[in-house]
């Protein structure tokens, strides 16, 4: 369990003792009549809370080398004068030099990942007006019209004389598994809450989320959409080749051309049947549903007809003959007779077959040699149910395109070398065969499981009828085709079945041959059945984008949203017409099919896994009615998804795939962001809550070291962040990778301040999205804002992803009382940091760093690693350097030497050094050497203690004390002289520019009278401190040494000293960082956090 002691100061007035008014609650009931009543506390508060998902890893900190318990100054801790301001600091963070004569082992600091998602409320969905139907008519007879459509009538018997029996009841068995495990997974969803509008989209998008219930969505409505082209098609295909062959518009002059010319005539009737059909849409569902009875009875009669047509081949086989030759099976277009010759007048004359073999219609005339060497045979093509043909229909015959349709045992004289075959009345292959093929053809078939929950906006009870009507569907469709598969490999011969058009039946439907009492039953059963299902599709369809339009995922699509006034989606009714347009352009079948297969399949997959994600998370809304359901049943559908997009066409699953990604991609990045509870949030929760705790095992290894950054921001009167700059830098810094925290503090009380910080967090996510910050916000209302920042330093992070490093800027204005942001709070921060052992990054002059736009073309990132604090200075420039704003920076390593160390020596470690490390910089040892304090020196440090002094002893209001500090500094600067002490007589008190109260003339008249009081005198006879000298020294000669290296450099990255032990002296702690930083354009500086950072190993 996490565990964190936050420690707050206790809150004391001189209003905290008060007596609680008396007469009970009574009085407190308004709470504008509430009167504050603050809390009291003797002691410091020590608060202890025991929040796991809120608060971190809670293991005790050790005592920070850098801040001791005492007042005591070791100012003989370093005899030499360069180093002074860093002596504090020498126990814990050795000299570079000290570190480069023994490179060791490095410790490990904790760090930690979360993943941000961003809440929004979901915009209230309007509801439609539309027809309210029960289980029958809304989902049973929709479902039943899709999957019983073209495929049934059009291509079964041609997949079964293909496949075989075997293989095509395997086909069937998988594909019809496939959708009842999709559709116990959608029955599960679907009773899960209300379904409106959008069936199988919402429940996608509201188990998985916006991103991927958008692309499944869309990926769905495509397939929806050609699904219509593809039963247009199959309408149209019927009308030319079995019910008027006439009808065709253009006619080809020749048999190759044939082909072409059918393409063509189904692009002009199937865009005028399109046309039709999109206008009875259009005039309402109503008429839909109405028509939807007629064609139901069309295809009820057509199934009946098929089953008694097989049940009187039993006893009465019907007369349909075939003619093969040899063994290969003619087509009886342009014959009558299946014979070479026959008897007229008393004699034999040729056969119209003769002609079409041979050159002319002569006994002597030359023919094909495969006609010459084999003999013609009739063979009936229905036998019947009890001929036993069974057997022979068993196994598979794939072939390749163009291939002959041969019959298996047949008789057959083989010849050299066919001379030509194209021409001849023989029944050809039309595309290559083989198992996955047929897979994909057959597979849109079984698709029409949807058609019910598409149109769930128009149910009575879309819990109740969706599942109900929809399984029952599915029971009912598959033992039709898995009863058919058998019946038609045992009524019919192999050769018929491969016969895609019936060439060797004179041009008539297979399976129409089949059924009793008249082939014409089938064929005008299947038509109707055709146009419902394509009307079924064209209704489905833009109710389905007009839900993903609603829901303003996609910003583009929004305009297909509207309707008319009763709901009728018009403009997604006019894409839907557009797009099946381009499907009937295509105007194969076989072609169209596959495209189909893929969208439904992936649609599926994730209605599996919705499910599957649902039932493991156990999320407590999960409460579906339908109790038939169990994750690995969705885990199973799933995978035979999966198997069957790759096995009907892999680069169709790929393109198909890469769609849905791109999609994808669209809506997370332009989309609108929405909340609605899915599945893959919860599931993100569960791997985050599992990776917390992992993290909480322990510390990760130096080398998965990141800085994870708390941005410390301050805002202005209205709440808008003052240095957006400092967001850039994190961005830059970061890249998108680890954890960032971006805080603020507000001064007050969060009951009157709660709309503020609320306006204030907008703001600052507003920015973070403008300079790509990805990242979290956390905004503390605080007593003070020196609190405030201590709260969110020791709070701010969950578990083990707890920030370790803190970015702040640099407090320009700190010599100015009325600042927010002052000194004070400035260095207690820079205590906070340190205690709590994290690293402190401090931007000076943070407005002029670049935006993540700006690009620099040349320049220099130079480090001056002056102690060693972790490897961190090494770092930064290397993170940097991954941006594009920084990545055509040089990296320059410059560290300091002292009188007795070796420079040579020290500069041949530091280059091995960074070779272990994998960094790239080029390295130069400066040389400072002793010598004496300037007069500059001495000058800087008495203003510094002279306007300390001043300001402790004089209470005057904030203008005196600026008014008072400038006096004194335009008297001293008049000389350039050393000052060691001044004798000169004080000026009188009536000289002195300011304002006196009576308070302040009583104190001065008696100030020979009160010993602990000192006059103006004491501050022009002040001796600086010598450790002050020292660190004055430190800070002016580094400075003078890195602006003759640095002056022109992008960026200069410095260790940063810390602040000292002795409080009293912070606000010469600030004199010293402002005088270390003088003359530079963009200053980081980093502070580390006492942890090794870097490694030398793998």
């Amino acid at each position: 369990m996490s565990q964190r002691f936050v420690v707050t100061p206790a809150a004391r007035g001189a209003g905290d003792a008060g007596p609680i008014p008396e007469g009970g609650g009574s009085q407190f009931l308004d709470p504008a009549a509430a009167p504050e009543t603050p809390r009291v506390d003797a002691l410091p508060i020590l608060r202890y809370c025991r929040e796991p998902s809120r608060y971190g890893d809670g293991n005790p900190r050790e005592n920070s080398p850098f801040i001791s318990h005492t007042d005591v100054d070791q100012e003989s801790f370093l005899e030499g004068k360069n180093m002074a301001l860093f002596e504090e600091e020498m126990d814990s963070n050795p000299m570079v030099s000290s570190l480069l004569n023994n490179l060791a082992n490095y410790t490990n600091l904790s760090q930690g990942v979360v993943e941000h998602e961003e809440h929004e409320e979901d915009s209230k969905r309007r509801e439609v007006k539309s027809p309210r139907m029960g289980t029958f008519i809304g989902v049973y007879l929709p479902c039943l019209q899709n999957i019983l459509g073209v495929i049934l009538f059009l291509r079964l018997t041609w997949i079964v004389g293909t496949a075989g029996v075997l293989e095509s009841f395997l086909i069937v068995s998988m594909c019809c598994t496939c959708t009842m495990l999709t559709a116990i997974s959608m029955s599960a969803i679907a009773t899960n809450g209300v379904v409106p509008a959008g069936g199988s989209y919402y429940m996608i998008s509201r188990s998985l989320g916006p991103e991927f219930g958008g692309a499944v969505g869309l990926c769905f409505y495509l397939g929806t959409t050609f699904a219509g082209a593809m039963y247009i098609l199959g309408t149209i295909e019927i009308f030319l080749t079995y019910i008027s062959p006439s009808a065709a518009i253009i006619q080809a002059e020749t048999a190759e051309g044939e082909a072409a010319a059918m393409l063509h005539n189904m692009r002009v009737y199937g865009t005028c049947t399109l046309a039709l059909m999109a206008t009875v849409v259009f005039v309402g569902v109503k008429y839909v549903n109405k028509l939807a009875l007629v064609f139901l009875a069309c295809v009820v009669l057509s199934i009946l007809a098929i089953y008694a047509g097989v049940i009187k081949t039993a006893f009465d086989p019907p007369d349909i003959p075939v003619c093969l030759l040899g063994n290969r099976t003619l087509s009886r277009r342009g014959f009558d007779v299946c014979a070479k010759f026959h008897a007229a007048n008393n004699g034999t004359v040729p056969t119209a077959l003769w002609g079409l073999f041979c050159n002319t219609s002569m006994p002597n005339a030359t023919c094909d040699e495969y006609f010459t060497q084999n003999n013609l045979t009739e063979i009936q093509g229905i036998p019947g149910v009890a001929s036993g043909v069974l057997l022979d229909n068993l196994w598979s015959t794939y072939a390749d395109k163009g291939a002959l349709v041969e019959r298996k045992g047949s008789l057959s004289v083989s010849v050299p070398e066919e001379s030509r075959t194209s021409g001849l009345p023989y029944v050809l292959t039309d595309i290559m065969t083989y198992f996955t093929v047929l897979v994909g053809i057959y597979f849109p078939s079984v698709t029409g499981i949807m058609a019910g929950s598409n149109r769930s906006g128009d149910l009575r009870d879309a819990q109740k009828s969706i599942p109900t009507g929809t399984i029952l569907a599915i029971v009912t469709t598959s033992f039709i085709y898995l009863s058919c598969i058998v019946l038609f490999g045992a009524c019919i011969e192999g050769v018929v079945l491969r016969d895609k058009f019936g060439e060797a039946l004179q041009g008539k439907l297979v399976i129409g041959m089949l059924a009793w009492p008249s082939p014409w039953v089938i064929v005008i059963g299947s038509f109707f059945s055709t146009c419902g299902a394509g009307l079924q599709s064209l209704t489905g369809a833009p109710r389905l984008l007009q839900a993903i339009a609603r829901d303003g995922i996609i910003p583009f699509l929004q305009v297909f949203g509207h309707g008319k006034a009763n709901g009728e989606p018009t403009w997604a009714l006019l894409l839907t017409a557009l797009i099946c347009e381009t499907g009937i352009l295509i105007a194969s079948l076989d072609s169209v099919a596959p495209i189909l297969s893929m969208f439904f399949l992936m649609c599926y997959m994730f209605v599996n896994l919705a499910c599957a994600v649902q039932t493991l998370l156990r999320t407590p809304n999960w409460r579906p009615r339908f109790r038939y359901y169990h994750w690995a049943l969705s885990f199973l559908g799933m995978s035979l998804c999966l198997a069957l997009m790759f096995i009907c066409s892999w680069y169709y699953a790929l393109i198909a795939m890469l769609i849905a990604g791109c999609i994808y991609k669209y809506i997370e990045y332009r989309g609108a962001e929405k909340e609605w509870g899915d599945g893959i949030r919860g599931l993100s929760l569960n791997a985050a809550h599992y990776a917390l705790l992992r993290v909480e095992h322990g510390p990760p290894h130096t080398k998965n070291w990141r800085p994870q950054v708390l941005v410390m921001l301050s805002l202005d009167e209205e709440q808008r962040v003052k240095h957006p700059r400092l967001l850039s830098l994190t961005a830059q810094l970061k890249a998108g990778k680890g954890l960032t925290i971006v805080g603020s503090v507000l001064e007050g009380t969060y009951l009157d301040k709660h709309v503020e910080a609320q306006r204030a967090e907008e703001n600052i996510r507003s920015l973070m999205g403008v300079e790509k910050t990805k990242g979290f916000c956390q905004l503390v209302v605080s007593s003070n804002l020196r609190d405030g920042m201590s709260h969110l330093i020791q709070s701010a992070g969950l578990g083990g992803m707890k920030h370790n490093t803190v970015l702040m800027a640099w407090p320009e204005s700190w010599k100015q009382e009325d600042n927010t942001f002052s000194w004070k709070n400035f260095v207690e921060t820079v205590r906070d940091t340190t205690a709590a052992q994290q690293a402190l990054l401090v931007a000076k002059n943070v407005d002029l760093f670049p935006q993540n736009q700006e690009r620099f073309s040349d320049g220099d990132i130079d480090v001056w690693w002056v102690v060693h604090d972790g490897g961190l200075l090494m770092l930064l420039p290397f993170l940097l350097r991954q941006h594009k704003v920084w990545r055509k920076c040089r990296m320059r390593i410059f560290t300091v030497a002292q009188v007795d160390d070796n420079s040579i020596q020290m500069k041949k470690d530091l280059q091995v050094f960074l070779y272990h490390l994998r960094i790239s910089a080029e390295v130069e040892v400066v040389e400072m050497v002793e010598s004496d304090i300037s007069a500059f020196t001495y000058e800087k440090t008495l203003l510094m203690e002279q306007r300390s002094q001043m300001l402790k002893q004089m209470q005057l209001s904030k203008t005196e004390q600026e008014r008072e500090a400038q006096l004194i500094h335009d008297r001293n600067t008049a000389s350039h002289s050393v000052v060691v002490t001044r004798t000169q007589a004080p000026s009188t008190p009536d000289k002195v520019q300011m304002t006196w109260t009576k308070e302040k003339l009583i104190a001065e008249k008696y100030k020979n009278k009160e010993p602990g009081v000192s006059g103006f005198k004491d501050l022009f006879s002040l001796k600086p401190n010598q450790s002050n000298v020292r660190r004055m020294h430190t800070a002016v000669k580094l400075n003078g040494v890195v602006l003759s290296r640095s002056r022109g450099a992008q960026l200069v990255l410095l260790n940063m000293p810390g602040p000292p032990r002795n409080r009293q002296g912070d606000e010469n702690y600030m004199e010293f960082l402002e005088v270390l930083t003088e003359g530079l354009d963009r200053v980081l500086l980093v502070r580390g956090s006492g942890r090794e950072v870097v490694t030398i190993y793998s």
